[in-house]
């Protein structure tokens, strides 16, 4: 609830909350300026205490001052003076000794002035005394020069930017990256032409022997898949749900929102209509949009549109590898809250899901350091391919990730709708910037170092991929990073099994493994509808027919359990209309054989290659078009000139 709900309340509320003795000093120079009214301060003390923050933040939030009314402010109760924009860009950086990703999370750097004294310079806010802490005792005491945190900020990311450009690339341990790939791609196209050679000899020399190894591989990993969807479909259905989450009587955290953005144009003003309807307290809200340097379309785009307060741009400078980890890495010391949280550009999250996300944190063990929602599609009956993207949606966030969270595995994590506590997403170092599949390789790696992913029970839609060839790149781009973190996670398998213990150990094997062998072998396995229609089939010459029509039998049964798991998955109200739909999704296989083809081609030649995801081809579908075809951007001020956008 923000102030503009308050005001609805009744003139009754917030009463004397902004008397001299209850105002801080703050408070009482915006009110003796005229800046903010004693009415609004009165509401604005009332937020303060109910959300344990800080009064500029509330304000700033609320749209009631702006930065240059909170520096002039900040500058007379703290009889300091501000620093202009062209003396901050020209004062020589002291040296403070911290990490460069320190003073960018407080928002504060240390200069000299134009007498040669050390100055640090700040907002004002919280973050100068939290410096002071970390700052060596020379520098603890200087005088501080107030200047916007966005300001700061961006001179921080020019005195340091060849080392965050670093940091960015490199953030996670080297034993645990796939990075040190990018020399040895000589080497993975001589051992794979070489591998190919032997296939092809062996393909010409023992043909039926070559197919009778593949299927059986097929067979196998077709059983273990089975296994561990049986076994999580049971778990989803007969564990116990979350119990609801008390309202704990404790302060709501701070949450930062990290939100790549990529040549997403068609879609940036609906998503700022989406973020606005989010109902946690704007105060403790911080929105990054992650924009790329070289990407100046989308940059231009929220140029003309006024950012809510809460909501600011970080641009990443450009380098390579240009992926979403990488941009995440650097964008995440621009942070200011206790948890961060992961969307796409494309999302439409519940409003109250950061509320459920930040309650549920509180009330679980510090090991549960990442919460993941439920992932879901608001295009789904826009054509087939659309429905099944979305029943396959369905049956793996709905049924198989918590059926496979309540079994005790760990969790490969969906990219959106994520939610971690920062100081263990720090500890862990971030994101692999070079893992274009950066989600699943996190959810290993929290567990590899004692941590769970809890499912929680929100949903975010985002749009399903609805034309085939973009299907295809996105899914080859997820089964590359399937292999890679698989490979980079089996490097040393004994100290893995160590930090994993056997049951999680085998639960990865288990998944990755059938994961990758299901969709390569597709071909194999789709052979054995030659003998259920009794055809001739190629292992006629070693396997008596008997054999044959059991391992048929085997690959039908496994084909009903599949449609069975998906027909209980969309059976929802919401869902219900797809049920029809889940026969058809044998026939929506065959794209995936296709995208992992794909996929193993670019892993040997082009590894970190990011196939970028088209988005906004169905906004409309959302709702967020009125009848005159134009967006519905309620909540959000667009410049003069962008108004028919």
């Amino acid at each position: 609830m923000g102030i503009s709900e308050l005001r609805q309340l009744g003139p009754g509320i917030g009463a004397g909350t902004a008397s001299p003795h209850r105002t801080g000093a703050l408070g009482r120079e915006l009110v003796r300026a005229g800046t903010v009214s004693t009415s609004d301060m009165a509401l604005a003390e009332l937020m303060r205490r109910h959300c344990d923050t800080s009064l500029d933040r509330i304000l700033r939030a609320e749209g009631l001052v702006s930065d240059d009314d909170l520096l002039a402010a900040h500058a007379r109760h703290l009889a300091t003076r501000r620093i202009t924009p062209e003396a901050l860009d020209t004062a020589p950086a002291i040296d403070s000794g911290l990490d460069p990703r320190v003073l960018l999370k407080h928002g504060a750097l240390t200069i000299r002035d134009g007498q040669g004294a050390p100055r640090i310079v700040a907002d004002g806010g919280d973050s100068l005394v939290a410096l002071r802490h970390a700052l060596p005792s020379e520098l603890a005491h200087a005088r501080a020069l107030l200047a916007p945190r966005a300001d700061v900020q961006a001179r921080l990311a020019r005195e340091y930017s060849e080392d965050l450009r670093a940091l960015a690339t490199a953030r996670v341990p080297e034993s645990e990256s796939c990075r040190t790939w990018g020399g040895t791609a000589a080497r993975r196209l001589h051992l794979t032409l070489a591998a190919l050679l032997c296939l092809v000899v062996l393909c010409l020399t023992f043909p039926v022997t070559l197919f009778g190894l593949l299927a059986g591989w097929a067979v196998l990993t077709l059983v273990v898949a089975a296994g561990l969807k049986t076994a999580a479909f049971t778990a989803h259905l007969t564990g116990a749900r979350l119990a609801p989450v008390p309202r704990p009587n404790l302060a709501l955290p701070r949450v930062s929102i990290l939100v790549p953005l990529f040549r997403e144009t068609e879609i940036a003003h609906a998503l700022i209509a989406r973020l606005s309807r989010l109902t946690y307290p704007k105060c403790l809200l911080d929105v990054i949009l992650v924009l790329e340097e070289e990407d100046q379309l989308t940059q231009q785009t929220l140029a003309g549109i006024d950012l809510p307060p809460w909501v600011r741009p970080v641009v990443v400078p450009d380098g390579q590898p240009r992926t979403k980890p990488r941009a995440m890495n650097y964008a995440l010391d621009f942070c200011q809250g206790d948890i961060i949280g992961i969307f796409d550009a494309e999302d439409a999250p519940d409003p109250d899901q950061i509320t459920q996300v930040a309650r549920r944190f509180q009330q679980v063990p510090r090991e549960v350091a990442c919460l993941q929602g439920i992932l879901d599609y608001y295009n789904p009956t826009q054509n087939w391919l659309a429905r099944c993207f979305t029943i396959e949606y369905a049956t793996w966030f709905r049924t198989m990730l918590p059926g496979m969270a309540r079994l005790g595995f760990a969790i490969p994590l969906g990219g959106t709708s994520l939610y971690f506590r920062r100081d263990v997403l720090e500890e862990l170092g971030g994101w692999d910037a070079h893992n274009v599949t950066e989600d699943a390789d996190l959810g290993f790696r929290l567990a590899r170092h004692g941590y769970r992913t809890e499912m929680i029970e929100t949903v975010t839609e985002e749009e399903a991929n609805c034309r085939a060839w973009p299907w295809i790149k996105q899914r080859s781009r997820w089964l590359k990073g399937y292999m890679t973190t698989y490979l980079v996670h089996m490097r040393a398998p004994r100290r893995l099994h160590a930090q994993l213990g056997p049951w999680k150990f085998w639960g990865f094997q288990a998944h990755f493994v059938s994961a990758v062998s299901q969709v390569l072998l597709a071909p194999v396995l789709w052979s054995f509808w030659l003998v259920l229609f009794g055809l001739p089939h190629p292992l006629d010459p070693v396997l008596p027919r008997l054999v044959l029509t059991a391992l048929g039998s085997l690959f039908l049964t496994v084909e009903v359990l599949n449609a069975c798991i998906h027909a209980v998955s969309v059976a929802r109200p919401k869902h219900r209309h797809l049920i029809a739909w889940v026969p058809t999704m044998h026939f929506y296989a065959p794209l995936g054989a296709v995208a992992a083809y794909k996929a193993l081609y670019e892993l040997v030649c082009k590894p970190f290659f990011w196939d970028k995801t088209t988005h906004g081809l169905s906004v409309a579908a959302r709702g967020l078009r009125g009848s005159d075809g134009r967006l519905d951007l309620a909540g959000i001020k667009l410049e003069p000139g962008h108004e028919g956008l």
